[in-house]
């Protein structure tokens, strides 16, 4: 019997040194992060369809339990967030693009492609914004969100309600 606990106490003390010289957790180098964006940064952002109209704004990020980011939780009308309605829509359907969104409104005449498509990446990229947001002042985030749909489109979507 005395065997068994000193067995058990050589074993216990063992796990405990093994424990004691693992190497600890090391935080990610900064210049490893380079090119990413901030979620904080991203909720809040403007969206825009093809037209440069101001559809809504990202109001939500949704991901899986690996972390990939599946859906924007966009909200569309309302004033203030009063009347808001809110759609998940796809996130590598969404673009993400660096300058700022054309001071000109575009018309049915006009043909499209006001802003600057080289600037826009796809949500699917891996999360990873294109080479041209390293070169603006703050690469933490980008401009604006780009959709393809307009308001009414939006409106005819499913609403999205979180279930609690």
């Amino acid at each position: 019997m005395l065997l068994k606990y000193i067995t058990a106490g050589v074993v216990g003390s063992a796990l405990l040194a093994t424990a004691a010289f693992a190497e600890p957790p090391t935080a990610i180098s900064q210049s490893d992060l380079h090119g990413t964006w901030r979620a904080s940064k991203v909720v809040g952002l403007s969206v825009y369809n093809d037209n440069n109209e101001k559809i809504g704004a990202i109001n939500d990020l949704l991901m899986d339990k690996g972390g990939s980011i599946k859906a924007a939780v966009i909200g569309v009308g309302g004033f203030l967030g009063v009347g808001e309605r809110l759609v998940a829509v796809s996130f590598d359907k969404m673009k993400f693009s660096d300058q700022p969104v054309s001071s000109a409104t575009a018309s049915n005449t006009s043909p499209p492609g006001n802003r600057p498509p080289s600037t826009t990446t796809t949500g699917s990229a891996n999360g990873s914004p294109s080479s041209a947001n390293a070169s603006k002042s703050n690469p933490w985030y980008p401009d604006h969100a780009v959709f393809n749909a307009s308001k009414d489109d939006l409106n005819k979507m499913t609403e999205f309600k979180y279930n609690e």
